[in-house]
């Protein structure tokens, strides 16, 4: 091990610097300064959102905005709700099999509130969740009885 020198690095640093303002930036400035000073009308026009993100961001706001104007108006439109026979129909069948809400849900793979939303006529019918209900009740409960 005696023979062997210090070990060195054959690495040399790299410095990263940001570049200088070209010069053709530097031109234009120096064109339009001098313009002035020769009293020349100069028009100039301001891009407000030059190197940034603000127009995607602005069109977004739309967006939302209209999305909040919709779940307003969703929430004030008057949809179909459960009828109150289908209502009085899935509480007396699930009473006659002796059942809870909760019990009824297991059996149709939905959540307890999905039944108690129903029975209370707050839920806005959708015809797949009736059919699971009448096969696991044993009951008509949509259409002429």
């Amino acid at each position: 091990m005696a023979g062997i020198g210090p070990l060195t690095q054959d690495w040399e640093p790299v410095v990263i610097r940001k570049k200088a303002p070209t010069a053709a930036a530097k031109k234009d400035e120096k064109v339009v300064n001098a313009a002035r000073r020769a009293g020349a009308e100069i028009e100039s026009i301001k891009k407000s959102n030059a190197g940034t993100n603000r127009a995607a961001s602005s069109s977004t706001s739309l967006n939302t905005r209209k999305l909040d104007e919709d779940t307003e108006n969703l929430a004030r439109k008057k949809y179909d709700r459960v009828p109150t026979e289908l209502k009085k129909a899935i509480m007396q069948a699930r009473m006659d099999k002796k059942l809870t809400q909760a019990q009824l849900a297991q059996m149709i793979n939905e959540k307890p509130q999905i039944i108690q939303e129903y029975e209370s006529g707050k839920a806005i019918p959708n015809q797949q969740i009736i059919g699971k209900l009448e096969r696991a009740l044993g009951a008509k409960l949509r259409g002429k009885k």
